[in-house]
């Protein structure tokens, strides 16, 4: 699921090790993933929680043409989203990243050169999340946790990366195809009638698609009026033991 391939940025050796250095030192507790009922391992698609909320994400891997108006849409709402940010798109559009940070989202690791992971060995893919870390640890101070493989791909050694560096993988269960560009209309009645939109669900947009702000504004209103609210992954995923069901839904270890 992509707009345009994205031809690839090679980091440097020192960036990668510096990250891999900083990475050990600063993340101590293991994550815990248990699928019961099969051997494949799964990233996060949504959360069992009581509470009616939901997660508006973003990945940003594009263009920053539309930062301002998005800031401004989930503000309005009073949404804190998440925006999964490729390592390359933060020293291409500093100031957007900066902005979505201030703006109090989350900003989380969508890999450095938007590879195909799926294809990559082991190494490369810790490469991947280690240099984007260390570009966002170095422009914001922030340090990441969250890990969405570009185009949606991912097998166990692309999971295996992330859980060595202690990130957790997130996916979506409601995907608003907004890269296909529908019109807004399209995209509201997908989303907002979508058959897995529930309690704990991940819903996935992109920036620079010039049909999802007008439409975001009007899926938040409809999703306020079913009575959802909104909380970035951060807060939405469970940070103690867990399970994931077969459909990648996160489940807490009572």
């Amino acid at each position: 699921m992509t707009k345009k391939k994205i031809s690839p940025l090679r980091a440097t050796k020192v960036l990668v090790l510096g990250a891999l250095a900083l990475l050990a030192l600063v993340f101590a507790l293991p994550v815990v993933y248990t699928v019961f009922g099969a051997d494949k391992m799964l990233p996060i698609y949504s959360v069992q929680t009581p509470e009616k909320v939901v997660a508006i994400t973003f990945d940003a891997a594009w263009g920053a043409d539309d930062t301002d108006i998005l800031i401004e849409i989930l503000a309005e709402y009073d949404v804190k989203a998440t925006f999964f940010i490729c390592g390359y798109w933060v020293t291409k559009y500093p100031d957007a990243v900066r902005k979505f940070h201030e703006a109090g989202h989350d900003i989380a690791n969508h890999g450095d050169t938007h590879a195909h992971v799926a294809s990559l060995g082991f190494e490369q893919n810790v490469e991947e999340i280690a240099a984007a870390h260390t570009r966002v640890l170095g422009l914001l101070g922030v340090e990441m946790d969250l890990y969405r493989p570009p185009y949606g791909e991912y097998n166990d050694t692309v999971l295996k990366a992330a859980q060595s560096l202690n990130y957790h993988t997130i996916q979506w269960d409601v995907d608003s195809l907004d890269w296909k560009r529908p019109t807004p209309d399209a995209m509201v009645e997908r989303v907002v009638n979508h058959k897995a939109l529930q309690n704990g669900s991940i819903l996935l947009f992109h920036n620079d698609i010039p049909e999802t702000p007008i439409a975001l504004r009007k899926i938040l209103a409809e999703l306020k009026n079913k009575g959802y609210g909104f909380v970035p992954v951060s807060q939405l995923i469970h940070r103690g033991e867990f399970k994931l069901d077969h459909t990648g839904r996160q489940i807490p270890i009572q």
